[in-house]
């Protein structure tokens, strides 16, 4: 899915292009339900053409006879047909059915492998409300419109077709007939066009409107502690109230217009049956003229009808084709983070472990650098630390390694070799990542500390939480590795959370760790027992600590100094006291000159 990405525009031709070929795309995979679905929408459009010829033989020949045996014949025919016709209909309804659900399937199943390949730039271009309303309700619009074309825009044109030839061979030769059916449908066309071109606006905005409602709905839930620790309820509930209404009142707009097109076709349609009795009444001369009337009614009735088919069609079009380009903006959205073609290392490689920054710059969109000219090493067999005040770039820092952000300029190398050119998947199983929230999903325990580990064993296991200092939480709980995790680790503390995300990283035997402040939930003891157990269990492994704390990394081989986005000083602890003031502002801030050594 990587290599997607082509600058789609909705707005262009090229982007249009794009666009119906994608669609097409999904349908060919199942070409041979579609075309068993249009012989047997054939085989229903010819039961019913036939029907209304059958009804006039049945009142000629037949009623218009007085013959019984006739009457049966007719009568057996047309149920025979009627019957046939059914199980067509309940045949194309269920392929349709079939055929629907399996492309709305690989659209949710190619969407979500996409986003799965976002990088941070392309999360903060749709915004993630918006995703999961493209992945969910778009797609839902997409499913609608293929059954209803399936079933109907593949069957109403046989059928108008079909029922303006017969029509022809029962109008007695009466223009004017002719000219009723042309009005009639003439004027749903233009009922068609003014329904679109009102609606259309009102669509798009509807879909942006559904997304808003789900980003308050996510933020006002995600921060629910936030809300009510400041007594908020009522702010966000208007907030909320004021979105849903916006869209509720995009939403009944567009469905009066919707439904106020059916009584007017079926005004049309009454309408033309009225003109055509009218027509007939003055020209009828014996019985079997009053067949051929009822015929063409019929036959009329259909060529409208098909009409009134495709207008249900262009009832859902509007709202479909928006969902459809928003889906498709997601498909054909470039990647920024993408494998190079061909890449130095093999794949499956495992690295030493040595990481070294070659004047890095890195900005957060088109602004400025968050980051610039960062050089530093971190050798395998020690502890590299970052320390720096709040938005110093820490954390920007140690993201750039794994690749969940690009280096503006500069490289990034392993071992030597710069880490563009290593696969991404090969790079990512060679660090295990500890971010800065963390995060857990709804499983047990042991799905989460083995998350990403294929066939780890009970012993790997225990042996990584123990080293993560979570070896007592998960003893004492009710099932021990069996114990339920909520979604986002909501039943869990956030020192237990965080011990488990550290316990995640530490399953991979990794030859290359990153913290990103995951000690700042743990009380003293606890961090000073969990550095101690890393050192003895990881010791030919690079570890590199972001932290907030100078007690957690005053014994790191290495200690790298951020301030404002740039490197204040490189060293040891005793070294930076001495050369660095801005580590030593920030030692003095947390520890006393007496446990300085000052």
């Amino acid at each position: 899915m990587a290599n997607v990405g082509n600058g789609y525009d909705s707005g262009s031709s090229g982007g249009k292009k794009v666009l119906m070929k994608r669609i097409f795309k999904y349908y060919l995979r199942y070409w041979h339900l579609i075309v068993i679905s249009l012989l047997f929408l054939t085989g229903e459009a010819i039961c019913e053409l036939q029907l209304p010829s059958y009804m006039s033989g049945l009142l000629n020949d037949g009623v218009g006879s007085s013959d019984i045996g006739v009457i049966w014949s007719y009568g057996w025919k047309m149920i025979l047909l009627s019957v046939a016709a059914c199980i067509c209909a309940v045949t194309v309804g269920f392929l349709s059915s079939i055929i629907g659900a399996r492309v709305s399937r690989d659209l949710r199943f190619d969407v979500f492998s996409k986003v799965m390949n976002f990088a941070g730039e392309e999360y903060n271009k749709f915004s993630i409300s918006s995703l999961i309303t493209r992945s969910t309700n778009d797609i839902t619009q997409i499913q609608m419109l293929t059954i209803l074309f399936l079933r109907l825009i593949m069957f109403a044109p046989i059928m108008g077709i079909g029922g303006a030839i017969m029509a022809v061979k029962y109008s007695d030769g009466l223009t004017s007939l002719a000219w009723v059916i042309a009005a009639a449908i003439g004027l749903i066309v233009i009922l068609l066009i003014i329904a679109l071109t009102l609606v259309q606006p009102k669509f798009n905005k509807m879909q942006k409107q559904i997304d808003k409602v789900n980003q308050i709905a996510g933020d006002e839930l995600n921060g629910m502690m936030v809300i009510r620790a400041f007594n908020t309820q009522s702010y966000e509930e208007k907030r909320f109230d004021t979105a849903n209404r916006d869209l509720t009142s995009t939403s009944i707009f567009t469905s009066r217009l919707m439904s106020l097109m059916m009584p007017l076709m079926t005004v049309v349609m009454n309408g033309i049956m009225l003109a055509i009795v009218w027509i007939f009444a003055n020209n009828i001369d014996n019985f079997g003229q009053i067949a051929k009337m009822i015929a063409f009614m019929q036959y009329a009735l259909q060529v409208i009808m098909s009409f009134m088919m495709i207008s249900m069609i262009f009832i859902v079009l509007p709202r479909a084709i928006v969902s459809i380009r928003r889906v498709s903006e997601v498909l054909t959205s470039p990647i920024s983070i993408v494998d190079k073609e061909e890449s130095q290392q093999p794949t499956g490689v495992r690295f030493k472990g040595d990481v070294k920054f070659q004047d890095v710059s890195y900005g957060y969109g088109d602004g400025a650098c968050a980051i610039e000219d960062i050089s530093f090493e971190a050798k395998s067999g020690q502890v590299t630390a970052i320390i720096g005040s709040t938005g110093s770039g820490k954390s920007t820092v140690v993201s750039l390694l794994p690749r969940l952000m690009d280096v503006r300029s500069g490289k990034i190398t392993i071992d030597g070799v710069d880490i563009k050119d290593i696969n991404l998947k090969d790079l990512r199983a060679n660090i295990g990542f500890v971010p800065q929230k963390n995060t857990l999903f709804s499983g047990t325990v042991a799905s989460n500390v083995g998350y990403g580990v294929d066939g780890i064993t009970d012993e790997e296991l225990q042996k990584a939480v123990e080293i993560a200092q979570a070896g007592d939480f998960v003893k004492n709980s009710a099932k021990g590795f069996d114990s339920e995790i909520s979604q986002g680790g909501a039943n869990v503390s956030g020192g237990q959370k965080q011990r488990l995300a550290i316990a995640r990283a530490l399953s991979k035997k990794a030859p290359i760790y990153v913290f990103d402040d995951s000690f700042s939930a743990l009380d003293f003891k606890t961090d000073a027992k969990l550095r101690q157990a890393l050192a003895e269990e990881m010791g030919d492994a690079c570890v590199i600590i972001v932290a907030q704390r100078v007690g957690t990394i005053k014994n790191a081989d290495n200690i790298v100094v951020l301030d404002d986005g740039k490197i204040a000083g490189i060293g040891k602890h005793e070294y930076l006291l001495k050369n660095c003031k801005t580590y030593l502002d920030i030692a003095k801030s947390q520890l006393s000159e007496e446990e300085l050594g000052l």
